[in-house]
């Protein structure tokens, strides 16, 4: 049986876990909003580039066809985590990826990966994926678009160096709460429906807008300005998401600790009890002896 001493430090470590607890549920809630005011934000700016393609598009007959696409290699962008702590989220977003590569026809041999996130990189190592390139997590916003000119520049030597094509984000696209889901999103060669249904989209205003650019030159800066906005999307998805895998587990955490807390008290307690009855049982037979000795 555990003394009372013993169980008052088992309290006293529980107490400051939860306290480490509370403080990353805190940071957790206050840095899904700061991401999800990035996504927001880009809303504006996705819809700038989606009208100025209108506009590209609507100065040429048919819409352009896209890059010539290899069917041999492919290039993925899975966006997971470096630190823990966050639940079942780098397993989730790796058990997708894997899944929907698998329905490509693709062999394993011919799928190039970057991976951001120390964590989910170890995870896709084990199924056997070509992992070439891993990258660490920005810790903030700032850190975004950075990490976003990178792995632009990682794509084009993909493409010139190794003939890759074909590249695919894989990232958790936060919902609400504690709520995200796994989303994929094809990246390159881009979508020619979406560009034909840009191309027939009605103009809102009656004047449409001139430019003087060449048109190849101006048409590729903005695919470009689209796989920008495309990529920064999915990493500021992907880190609300963690932030939010990470408030659940914290929440999880927080109500087993409180728990365990309870349990460690009534001990405690119950112990102090037995340890009181002890000594007042003591003293009353001391006393009884005491008397009969004076009797």
């Amino acid at each position: 049986m555990q003394t009372p001493e013993a169980l008052k430090r088992k309290i006293q470590s529980a107490q400051d876990l939860l306290g480490v607890v509370k403080t990353m549920k805190a940071l957790a809630a206050v840095s899904i909003r700061q991401y999800q005011r990035s996504v927001e934000s880009l809303a504006d700016y996705n819809r700038t580039v989606e009208l100025g393609l209108q506009i590209v598009l609507k100065d040429r007959r048919g819409a352009p066809e896209p890059a010539r696409q290899s069917t041999k290699r492919l290039g993925a962008i899975v966006f997971g985590t470096d630190q823990g702590l966050c639940g079942q989220f780098n397993n989730i977003i790796v058990q997708h990826a894997v899944k929907e590569l698998d329905r490509t026809g693709f062999k394993k041999e011919d799928r190039f990966f970057i991976v951001i996130g120390l964590k989910a990189a170890d995870i896709l190592s084990d199924t056997g994926e070509n992992v070439f390139e891993i990258l660490t997590q920005p810790g903030s916003t700032a850190g975004i678009t950075a990490m976003v000119q990178d792995i632009t520049l990682l794509l084009e030597d993909w493409r010139f160096k190794r003939s890759v094509e074909n590249m695919v984000l894989f990232y958790n696209e936060y919902l609400s709460g504690a709520i995200y889901r796994p989303r994929t999103l094809k990246l390159l060669p881009v979508d020619k429906v979406w560009l034909t249904d840009l191309q027939k989209q009605k103009w809102d205003s009656r004047t449409l807008p001139m430019f003087n650019m060449d048109w190849e030159r101006l048409f590729r800066s903005m695919i470009r300005e689209y796989l920008f906005v495309s990529v920064y999307r999915a990493f500021a998805n992907s880190l609300a998401s963690e932030n939010a895998s990470r408030l659940a587990a914290m929440q999880n955490a927080e109500k087993n600790i409180e728990e365990r807390l309870e349990e460690l008290h009534v001990q405690f307690h119950r112990q102090r009890q037995m340890t009181i009855t002890e000594e007042l049982l003591d003293i009353v037979a001391g006393f009884e002896v005491l008397k009969e000795s004076r009797a």
